[in-house]
């Protein structure tokens, strides 16, 4: 049964966000929608839920079509209600009288904590809020479920919950969803929408295998279009050839011959389509400088613990070399962090070297965390840059561009930005430090996949090193050379993050 009829669908919001976009989304679809930041995920979603009016093209939903959309974030009246509560008001009044119990079942569904659901939202995890949204939306059961980056705020257990949450909702239920993720894309969609201003493609496979044949049908048309110039070009110079024999020979016949000639060049460059090119949000490159040091950092028998001195785990004797790509794994809460800032903390002068912690001098240090606290909310993109960096107020402006910020953005403060747009700001300044050795806690939050797969070639070209923290299991997979896990109270190296991918998928299972 279809739920859902998109008919040439267009939307204008300043540029050209997709035009003469059409789809048919029936029960039980499993859609992921993939596009580079700013080019309208979020607004194809609102024009589904009927927030936004389309500038062309009709939308017609099923007789009596419930849609559940799940915010991104809480409302901030909704910040001192507990989580059950929050919950409880999915239902209608009556619901909430008479089936109350409804809420302990999705809760118990998706794995809370008792003692979780009489805290208030403020005093809870981005995770935990995350999946409280969700439960409130899913509650009232809805027969279209629109999710805008489900994953964000979600630790790798917590998002092996939601694959298998949705993945054992009612067969009837369609689900469309916009991530960046493309492990929890693969896992869970079973079509892929890939939107662009013109000519958006759509496959019946999950991400990874719709984006090779997209890749293959953009290589295609490449091709195809590199040939039609080509036999263009060549009737040109046919019909130019021509054209000087029928003037020396007074020719008629030559003549006409001639504007046939041109007619088909200029018919066939008319209908020669370039391969679509995707721009982002703007380029992501990061530049790094050469260490020449053996061993840039060295941890002997290092105990990594909490601010009040609690010791969270000891590291035995491990070693940072140019060229290493860690990855630091383990579950929420075990202090990975701590290790991160342990080290950026000596390597920065807050905090002495000892015999347990030594960095080389030569480091220079590029650092970025989920938060993006490097960045100051009050600065605008414009300060943040010249303020940090003496390169002038042109060449800064030229840079802000290059990553995707118009003039007016440019003159925002960041408090005013998008995820997507402060996360390309502080890949930018990790750029201008030219660092040799990075520190990176969640560095994919808020990048597009065109992002994620930009820092992962750089990472990889690059001879800097890199210890990061991450939940994006393709990004891990895709950059990491090396691994260490917090076992108990111990770091130990291990081969790979694959047994403890499918740990974490066990336990939410």
């Amino acid at each position: 049964m279809s739920l859902l009829n998109l008919q040439n669908l267009s939307l204008v919001l300043s540029v050209d966000l997709f035009r003469n976009l059409s789809l048919v989304v029936g029960e039980g679809e499993r859609l992921g929608v993939v596009a580079a930041n700013g080019r309208g995920k979020s607004s194809l979603m609102r024009v589904i839920s009927g927030e936004l009016e389309p500038t062309d093209g009709m939308v017609t939903r099923a007789r009596g079509l419930k849609t559940g959309v799940v915010p991104q974030y809480v409302p901030q009246d909704w910040l001192d209600i507990t989580l059950y509560n929050v919950v409880l008001g999915g239902l209608d009044e009556d619901a909430q009288m008479h089936e109350s119990w409804r809420v302990d079942i999705i809760l118990d569904d998706l794995s809370v904590p008792q003692d979780m659901r009489d805290r208030a939202m403020r005093h809870l995890s981005g995770g935990w809020q995350r999946l409280a949204l969700l439960a409130r939306t899913q509650i009232a059961e809805p027969d279209l479920l629109l999710l805008d980056e489900p994953t964000n705020h979600l630790d790798l257990e917590k998002i092996a919950l939601l694959e298998g949450w949705l993945n054992d909702l009612p067969r009837s239920t369609a689900v469309i969803m916009c991530s960046h993720d493309r492990a929890f894309l693969d896992a869970v969609t079973k079509r892929t929408l890939f939107l662009r201003p013109e000519n958006s493609q759509i496959y019946a496979l999950p991400y990874s295998r719709a984006r090779l044949a997209l890749d293959e049908a953009d290589a295609a048309d490449a091709r195809q279009y590199q040939k039609d110039m080509k036999t263009a070009q060549q009737l040109r110079k046919q019909a130019a050839k021509l054209n000087n024999i029928g003037i020396n020979s007074g020719s008629d016949l030559l003549v006409v011959k001639t504007k046939q000639l041109k007619d088909r060049a200029e018919k066939l460059e008319d209908a020669a389509k370039p391969a679509h090119l995707e721009r982002s949000a703007g380029v992501i490159k990061l530049a790094g400088q050469s260490s020449h040091a053996r061993a840039l950092v060295v941890i002997d028998n290092l105990d990594v613990v909490t601010p009040d001195s609690r010791v969270l785990y000891k590291t035995g004797r491990l070693w940072i070399n140019p060229g290493d790509r860690i990855v630091l794994l383990g579950a929420n809460g075990t202090g990975k962090t701590r290790l991160l800032t342990m080290v950026r903390n000596v390597i920065t002068g807050v905090e002495l070297e000892s015999a347990a912690l030594k960095a080389t001098p030569s480091l220079v240090l590029g650092y970025s965390d989920q938060a993006l606290s490097e960045l100051n909310d009050k600065f605008t993109p414009l300060e943040t840059i010249i303020r940090r960096f003496d390169i002038g107020d042109q060449k800064a402006r030229s840079l802000l561009a290059g990553a995707g910020m118009n003039i007016d953005m440019q003159g925002k403060a960041v408090a005013h930005l998008s995820g997507g747009q402060k996360a390309r700001l502080a890949m930018l300044v990790l750029r201008l430090t030219h660092p040799n050795f990075y520190i990176l806690d969640e560095p994919t939050n808020h990048l597009d996949i065109e992002g994620q797969e930009a820092l992962e070639a750089e990472l990889l070209n690059s001879d800097a090193a890199c210890l990061l923290v991450s939940h994006d299991r393709s990004f891990v997979r895709n950059t990491g050379n090396r691994f260490w896990q917090i076992v108990k109270n111990k770091l130990v190296e291990v081969e790979s993050p694959e047994p403890f991918f499918e740990v974490a998928a066990q336990t939410a299972g």
